[in-house]
């Protein structure tokens, strides 16, 4: 990034962000799990990405993790890190993983296979398993669920001391995210269910001796793990989601309205990134077509102003080459914080 580009952006930054993303962090020192979204092609994983280094440079142990199933983690940092957590060449204590959807899936799969095979047999209902999960697994809100599953699986784990997640498009994160609040709903819906059928088998025994319920018992468990997911989820001192958006009309609007909804599912909202501004700065000699981009970003600039005040985290320019690799990840860090 030149100086006249630099120059360009700060000054726009100076007059959008009140609090930055250095002051955010700083103001929020046990942030422990930080999670990236926006309508498609904002750039939330390279904001993940710089963001995942910069944290681990300042000495933090970060897994930069992708819950969206198309991902770009690897082109991003030039390395192959998908199925595992893999240590990222050039930056010590940064591991990055992009989760293996389709492994999520079939893993989710077998382990609704053998808790429905377990319960059938338990209720001593002689029917096979395979009708019951092909229904539960059709659902077109599998695949998030067992994104979510995987994601908290990292978290619980605590293995590091701070988790970056590049999350899929806004609406995908939105249900991702939301499933901690869906899946409280339902298991206290089955647990009323099972206490109320547990009643009548008990009152229906010749014998007053009381059995042990495994599902009972699955359940509970359940309910206990989201209800710490949500915990997690929702405690502003430990989670903070940012929305990306470019100075455009279609992406502004998006995380104006996920803003709410998730504001709703009492999910922290960090803030608010805007990226890939031109330098208005440019001049005359610049193409009409420049000049025109330029002029209509302005305006939208002042919407942001108006729209998101006092939210805005950073201000990134438009970079004249792609961005991919440590060093570039670097730059792009040193304008999100610096």
């Amino acid at each position: 990034m030149t100086r006249a580009i630099a120059a360009g952006v700060d000054a726009i930054s100076r007059d959008l962000v009140s609090t930055s993303m250095r002051g955010f962090f700083s103001g929020h020192a046990g942030l422990r799990y930080v999670f990236f979204g926006g309508k498609g092609g904002v750039g939330k994983t390279v904001l993940a990405g710089a963001t995942a280094v910069r944290l681990a440079r300042d000495g933090r142990r970060t897994l930069l993790a992708s819950t969206n199933p198309v991902h770009s983690l690897s082109g991003l940092l030039d390395q192959d890190v998908f199925g595992k957590a893999t240590d990222v060449r050039g930056v010590p204590g940064l591991a990055a993983f992009e989760i293996d959807t389709r492994d999520a899936i079939e893993r989710s799969k077998r382990e609704i296979r053998e808790k429905i095979q377990w319960f059938l047999k338990f209720a001593e209902i002689s029917t096979k398993a395979d009708e019951f999960v092909e229904a539960a697994t059709m659902n077109p809100a599998f695949e998030e669920s067992a994104m979510f599953e995987n994601m908290v699986d990292l978290m619980f784990r605590d293995e590091y001391d701070v988790y970056v997640f590049d999350t899929a498009p806004t609406a995908n994160a939105r249900r991702l995210l939301g499933m901690s609040k869906v899946y409280g709903l339902w298991v206290q819906k089955m647990l009323k269910s099972r206490e109320e059928a547990q009643s009548l088998r008990e009152s229906l025994s010749f014998t007053k001796k009381k059995e042990d319920d495994p599902l009972m018992t699955y359940l509970v468990g359940f309910r206990d793990r989201i209800a710490h997911a949500r915990e997690l989820l929702t405690d502003p001192g430990r989670t903070a989601f940012f929305f990306v958006t470019l100075p455009e009309a279609l992406p502004i609007a998006v995380i104006r309205r996920f803003i709410g909804w998730f504001t709703d599912f009492g999910i922290p909202v960090g803030g608010v990134v805007v990226n890939g501004v031109i330098n208005p700065e440019a001049g005359e000699e610049q193409p009409e077509f420049v000049r025109n981009r330029i002029e209509m970003q302005a305006g939208y600039l002042g919407q942001i102003r108006d729209q998101f005040d006092g939210d805005v985290r950073a201000v990134l320019p438009l970079y004249d080459s792609d961005i991919r690799g440590v060093t570039m990840l670097d730059r792009a860090g040193a304008a999100l914080f610096d």
